[in-house]
């Protein structure tokens, strides 16, 4: 009898969702919307780090473009920023673009490095405090880069920007199946031209592409002195491109609810400034104000949005250079302007939230926030945020030591108990919580509820053991958990205390 052959089963492949109809509209308008949005931001940015204006536009068409293929948080938008402008703003100045170019593939492969070394893992020392901070800080550098584009205009870009701005918040309450920063854009664009209306446009922010970016590289000396110069700078593109683009993806996991790969993420960051840097670009990372345009005013979810808003970019650059050029900058202003007023989190200033919160976590966003906006530089702003939250929270521990004591019955022995996190911050207070001149000769100290951290802690349990020796007592340490009897044991007696 011959065997019973059972079917082949096959595994379904899974659909890529980008391919749903209603999906790929939102995605490819998503991407238009995000590359107009692109084009002044670029521009702006070459001219703060004192490069031709195509640097810039080639920049965010090659970030976008790789980071769609390579990056860990879809949907995320990354390109030529304000923040690494900032850092090779002297290096352009100073020793021209080639030696920028050098220092942004240098940068990326900083960043893969650091990729590989798991620094997307520092993510989870960075408090929602300092989170909250971030986008408030972001959300003001945003709507204030919108100013100078209000001010010594004519009367006219008053009231388009009022125009554009009750397109975007009543259009979505009638229909969300077209972007309405899209329709805005076309809508005011359509009106400057037609009524041949005379206000500031994309084509006077700086000349646009004609060509497309070639593959080559920098001409520099290929010397140690070189690699002198240009580290720092790369070091810098490295660390603040990096925090940037870890901290947007952070804050578009929340948005959108779901997770993405940090770690893929970083090493997708230093693939496309090192792509960047080989077609002639400035290097970029993460955009906060692009990405929100992106994911919260167009609804975009998939890689397909981030790639087509570079390729946008780009056609609309090089191809449709003229009808990109007639645009009203009135409209991209108030695209952004929105942008900025949906991003900032109003619950977290409301007298409320304010009154709820602890003083130490306000302090913590206040300076993010701080920072952030005297320096114009939102890395710098984050890690003082870090620090201060790091200083609030020692002090906070410091003090929840508690040390309590009983005279055993027969009068012989003290027993000490202790209680809490000891560290650098709270182990100090502990030497002067001990009855030194009046204990009896055996004191024991019970450390069942404490746990020793450091060898600040070891150093304490050192001075304690020496003032009662000198008194000719013996201390007795007992009930350390298993890590602090590791570093105890390790440590105890070798710190030099009392010499």
């Amino acid at each position: 009898m011959s065997p019973v052959l059972s079917p082949v089963v096959r595994p379904r492949l899974s659909r890529p969702s980008w391919l749903s109809p209603k999906v790929f509209r939102t995605e490819v308008l998503a991407g238009l919307v995000v590359a107009l949005a692109l084009i002044p931001e670029a521009i702006s940015f070459s001219i703060l780090a004192g490069v031709d204006p195509r640097v810039g536009l080639f920049a965010s068409f090659t970030m976008a473009v790789t980071i769609a293929i390579c990056g860990g948080r879809p949907a995320m938008i990354s390109a030529a920023t304000g923040a690494i402008a900032l850092v090779v703003a002297p290096l352009a100045k100073e020793h021209g673009l080639d030696y920028l170019i050098a220092a942004v593939i240098l940068g990326g492969a900083i960043q893969v490095l650091l990729a590989a070394l798991g620094v997307a893992k520092l993510m989870r020392f960075i408090p929602r405090s300092v989170m909250v901070g971030f986008v408030n800080a972001l959300a003001i550098l945003i709507f204030a880069a919108q100013i100078p584009h209000l001010l010594g205009v004519p009367w006219l870009v008053y009231p388009l920007v009022a125009v554009a701005l009750a397109i975007m918040v009543g259009l979505p309450r009638l229909t969300r199946a077209v972007p309405a920063p899209l329709v805005a854009i076309v809508v005011l664009t359509v009106v400057t031209v037609v009524a041949g209306v005379a206000v500031p446009t994309v084509g006077d922010e700086g000349a646009l592409p004609d060509s497309l970016p070639t593959l080559g590289l920098p001409q520099i000396p290929w010397t140690m002195d070189t690699l002198t110069l240009i580290a720092p700078y790369a070091v810098g593109i490295a660390l603040v491109g990096l925090m940037e683009s870890l901290m947007t993806a952070k804050l578009v996991d929340d948005i959108t609810d779901t997770h993405s790969n940090k770690t893929r993420e970083s090493w997708g960051q230093g693939v496309a400034n090192i792509v960047t840097g080989f077609f002639g670009g400035m290097g970029g990372c993460a955009m906060i104000g692009q990405t929100m345009i992106n994911v919260k005013a167009s609804g975009a979810r998939t890689r397909l949005s981030t790639f087509l808003a570079g390729v946008f970019l780009l056609v609309l650059v090089v191809a449709l250079g003229d009808v990109v050029a007639v645009i009203p900058m009135a409209a991209l202003v108030a695209v952004m302007i929105i942008v900025a007023v949906s991003t900032f989190d109003w619950h977290s200033v409301t007298p409320a939230t304010l009154k709820r919160m602890p003083y130490g976590e306000t302090i913590v966003m206040l300076a993010t926030v701080g920072t952030t906006l005297a320096t114009h530089n939102l890395a710098i702003g984050v890690v003082a945020g870090v620090l201060a939250a790091m200083v609030i929270f020692a002090r906070r521990v410091a003090h929840l030591v508690e040390v309590t004591s009983v005279l055993d019955p027969d009068g012989t022995t003290r027993i000490y108990s202790v209680h809490g996190e000891l560290f650098f911050a709270s182990s100090n207070d502990l030497v002067g919580q001990f009855d030194y001149a009046n204990d009896p000769d055996t004191v024991v100290i019970d450390m069942t509820h404490a746990h020793v951290w450091d060898a600040s802690s070891v150093a304490a349990l050192d001075a304690i053991t020496t003032k009662y020796a000198t008194r000719g007592k013996s201390v007795e340490i007992i009930e350390l958990n298993q890590p602090s009897a590791r570093i105890h044991d390790t440590l105890a007696g070798q710190l030099g205390v009392g010499h």
